[in-house]
């Protein structure tokens, strides 16, 4: 194939061997054609390989061939990467977690990820009104993403996946409008970080937990009292899971004395409180507890319930109560974390509340019958002569010593001294008052104090205590010495500026009267002398 003009000599020129036996064939292809044949050919090589849309006209009566060549490297190179971009975008979506979308004029769906998104298949989410997706009250119809006509920047909102769970995500879109500015549609993307978010909540519950858990032990480490220990936990716990109330309750014992809270279930004592509900309420959360249940969760009128047992060294000796309203929302795993080990730590504190009660009480009592010893009854009295100075009123203090109490130790031994004296302190207990107080001084020697009595009050007292001890006259130590009482009264007189050691020494006298007129018998101390001054 020779050519016939200068373009195509020019043409020629450029093309290689290879090359011209390409368009050779092609040519040779075309003759006898009755059209124009249109054929494609790759010339050249490398960075140079051109892309020729050759169109071979056949000449009359076979005198030649007219080619019309066409370089088309551009528009095929521009057609492969198009291609090539459309894969790469499609793979860059189907490997993506996001969520990317497109929405039409008729404000539907246009384009989703072909794997589909929020567990709903592609076909689904087409079919889908794009604000269906959205969570129930989660936005207004106005706030709704996917038919936003303002550019968003990673917003967070709230999406309903298929199985009903809801889904947090952070979009960024954008509108679309026509030339006119009319909008017709919108296109965005939507990040899922709902495992983030709920990391985050989790980390923030546990940062949560441990800064209730660090101000509890650190009130714990620094306060001495253990009653204001409680305290501090029962407010702390109630602020830190959102409680109105919260009970901390102590497992009571005979050794330490104490009363079940009014109205609660025997075996517990109210030992702290934040709120003021009645501890009363408590008493079916209490009953469970008490049977030996672990944590406890009760619907109680408008409140729930959220209990646990305190506990030290594995024994339950006590209760942590939380109460909140309904609407609140149910207990959550986190505050049942956190009550758990809420209430060990008050089951530690507990034990320390009731090993300070226990020192504490034998530093103030008799170790033999359990009334306060000298020390705590001059203390006592103390007390009341500052409120009677104060306040005004009567009392009366009585002084016992034992007749013959002697005998008995020496004639039948300590042991039925012993309890000779534990029926004494049965005298005078049953024979006053719970606002009265009573105490061994020591060895045989009671002393009683009548709180808002006059004279003829203790008369009749003292009376009963030589009724009452008469009949215990076979457990003397022998018929001519019977175990008797001499008894010391002495009146606080409001118009005497009287000290406690004057009303001692004048009950203390009386006594001493009354052993050295005969024992068995009780003698009156006269009043003190009166004074126009005033303590």
């Amino acid at each position: 194939m020779e050519p016939a003009n200068p373009v195509a000599t020019e043409f020629a020129a450029r093309l290689s061997a290879e090359d011209s036996a390409k368009l050779a064939a092609v040519a040779a292809r075309s003759k006898g054609a009755e059209r124009a044949l249109v054929d494609m050919v790759d010339v050249g090589s490398g960075d140079r390989l051109q892309n020729l849309q050759v169109t071979l006209v056949p000449l009359d009566a076979g005198s030649g061939t007219l080619l019309f060549v066409r370089d088309l490297t551009l528009d095929t190179s521009l057609r492969l990467a198009l291609v090539d971009s459309r894969r790469r975008y499609k793979d860059f979506i189907d490997i993506s977690t996001d969520f990317a979308w497109e929405i039409g004029a008729d404000q539907r769906f246009t384009f989703v990820p072909p794997r589909g998104a929020l567990g709903y298949t592609a076909d689904a989410l087409m079919a889908l009104e794009p604000a269906s997706l959205m969570v129930s009250g989660s936005a207004p119809d106005s706030d709704v993403p996917f038919l936003t006509r303002r550019r968003i920047e990673s917003e967070e909102a709230w999406l309903r996946r298929s199985d009903g769970r809801s889904a947090c995500v952070v979009v960024s879109a954008m509108p679309l409008t026509a030339k006119d500015g009319t909008w017709v549609g919108a296109r965005g993307v939507c990040r899922d970080v709902t495992e983030t978010r709920d990391r985050e909540a989790t980390l923030t519950r546990v940062r949560n937990r441990e800064r209730v858990l660090t101000r509890i032990v650190r009130a714990f480490r620094d306060e001495v009292n253990p009653e204001a220990m409680l305290s501090v936990a029962a407010e702390a716990l109630a602020k830190g899971l959102g409680a109105e109330h919260c009970h901390i309750f102590r497992s009571t014992t005979a050794e330490a004395g104490t009363a079940p809270a009014p109205g609660a279930t025997p075996g517990f004592q109210l030992a702290a409180r934040y709120g003021d509900l009645n501890a009363a309420q408590a008493a079916p959360v209490l009953s469970t507890i008490a049977s030996g249940a672990g944590a406890v969760e009760l619907l109680l009128g408008d409140r729930q319930v959220l209990a646990a047992p305190a506990r030290y060294q594995s024994d339950s000796n006590g209760a942590v109560v939380l109460w909140r309203p309904v609407d609140r929302g149910a207990w959550s795993d986190d505050d049942r974390l956190l009550i758990g080990d809420i209430a060990n730590q008050v089951g530690i504190t507990i034990e320390q509340f009731t090993h300070h009660e226990h020192v504490l009480r034998i530093s103030r009592t008799d170790a033999l019958t359990g009334l306060l010893n000298r020390g705590a009854f001059m203390e006592a009295l103390r007390r009341f002569l500052s409120r009677l100075k104060r306040e005004g009123g009567n009392a009366v203090l009585m002084y016992v010593d034992l007749d013959n109490f002697k005998a008995v130790n020496d004639l039948r031994g300590h042991q039925a001294g012993d309890d000779m004296l534990m029926k004494i302190r049965d005298i005078l207990v049953q024979q006053t008052r719970p606002t009265d107080v009573v105490s061994r001084l020591g060895g045989d020697e009671f002393a009683v104090w009548l709180n808002g009595a006059d004279l003829t009050i203790a008369k009749t007292r003292a009376t009963q205590f030589l009724e009452r001890i008469a009949a215990l006259k076979h457990l003397s130590g022998s018929p001519d010495r019977p175990v008797g009482m001499s008894i010391g009264i002495a009146a606080w007189d409001p118009k005497a500026n009287e000290d406690l050691d004057g009303l001692l020494a004048r009950a203390d006298g009386a006594m001493y009267h009354a052993k050295r007129g005969g024992k068995g018998t009780f003698t009156i101390a006269d009043p003190p002398a009166a004074t126009t001054a005033q303590a």
